[in-house]
């Protein structure tokens, strides 16, 4: 066999740009080995990647009319060609039925670690640990996390309780009980209720969803505290939440608030510390749907409408 099913892409558009077609199979370099995916995270990113927005993206060098690199994916489970062992990570391409991955990036899964609660730990919940590590919490701070029941938000207020943190967790109504089993202390219903209107004040904010200004998250954090950037949507298709980001990190360096842009950086030491913490029972993927690899489109369009509780992944 010399060919593979992968989810391909040749110009910026809607999830409808993605394809399923027969391509070669990677031939891994010296450092690499071949893995057999058996299932792919689905992220955000996947999203901004394939729609090309924010368009600053382009500019960066990810290509202007459309990806670089043609087949999508990041996140993986699956199979080392050859050895057979059980594992997990991150790479270019992961959604096909075969990617090559330098060995040093992988990371061993547990027996009891099912393909599809695997692959939502890379990306997402390297993202919410890096977060929530960024944001410093100790026993007892008080910490806000918007977005709380979406990829990243989810793992974060589970991350965040287990470092002592009391979480109050935002999202939707309909995602409330979601949010309280996942450790959060208190849910706040953004479709009723305005989270800076409430005269509170939090020593932590970790924001995911990215559609409140950089001045009003700030005023409802406490002098000291910390405020952690993951991302955002609002400021439109040319910058998105770059501007957030950047002006986090500008403003951080005259604040007696820590003011953190966060740009997460995959790694195989984050995944496995992300392993370890879900066999001691302090982390667990929320799977909101499963797609086969034909769908994918779906799947992207079903993260890009922000209906996700939680990660969606697709299987091979």
């Amino acid at each position: 066999m010399t060919t593979m099913r992968a989810v391909t892409q040749d110009v910026y558009g809607p999830p409808s740009a993605l394809h399923v077609e027969q391509v070669p199979i990677p031939a891994p370099a010296d450092d690499e080995v071949l893995v057999r995916v058996e299932t792919a995270g689905i992220d955000a990113g996947t999203w901004h990647l394939t729609t090309g927005r924010p368009y600053l993206m382009r500019a960066i060098g990810l290509g202007f009319r459309g990806p670089k690199a043609r087949i999508r994916g990041m996140a993986f489970a699956g199979v080392v060609e050859g050895t057979g062992e059980r594992v997990l990570g991150s790479a270019d391409g992961a959604l096909a039925e075969y990617v090559a991955v330098k060995a040093s990036d992988l990371v061993a899964r547990p027996d009891d670690l099912g393909a599809v609660e695997a692959a939502a730990l890379p990306i997402s919940g390297v993202t919410a640990l890096q977060a929530v590590r960024a944001a410093g919490i100790r026993e007892g701070d008080r910490v806000l996390v918007l977005g709380a029941a979406g990829g990243v938000g989810h793992f974060a207020v589970q991350l965040a309780t287990a470092q002592g943190g009391r979480v109050t967790g935002v999202c939707s109504g309909a995602k409330a009980d979601l949010v309280r089993e996942l450790g959060a202390e208190e849910v706040v219903d953004y479709t009723t209720t305005d989270v800076l209107a409430l005269g509170r004040i939090w020593d932590v904010i970790i924001d995911t969803a990215g559609n409140r200004p950089l001045g009003a998250l700030r005023r409802i954090l406490s002098p000291t505290g910390s405020l952690v950037i993951v991302g955002g949507e609002a400021a439109g298709p040319l910058t998105g939440g770059i501007g957030r980001t950047a002006a986090a990190g500008l403003l951080n360096a005259v604040s007696t608030q820590h003011l953190v842009g966060l740009v997460s950086t995959e790694n195989a030491d984050d995944e496995r510390e992300l392993v370890s913490l879900w066999a001691q029972g302090a982390v667990r993927p929320v799977i909101d749907t499963v797609y086969p690899l034909e769908h994918t489109a779906d799947a992207v369009e079903h993260i890009g409408a922000g209906r996700a509780r939680g990660k969606v992944v697709v299987t091979l």
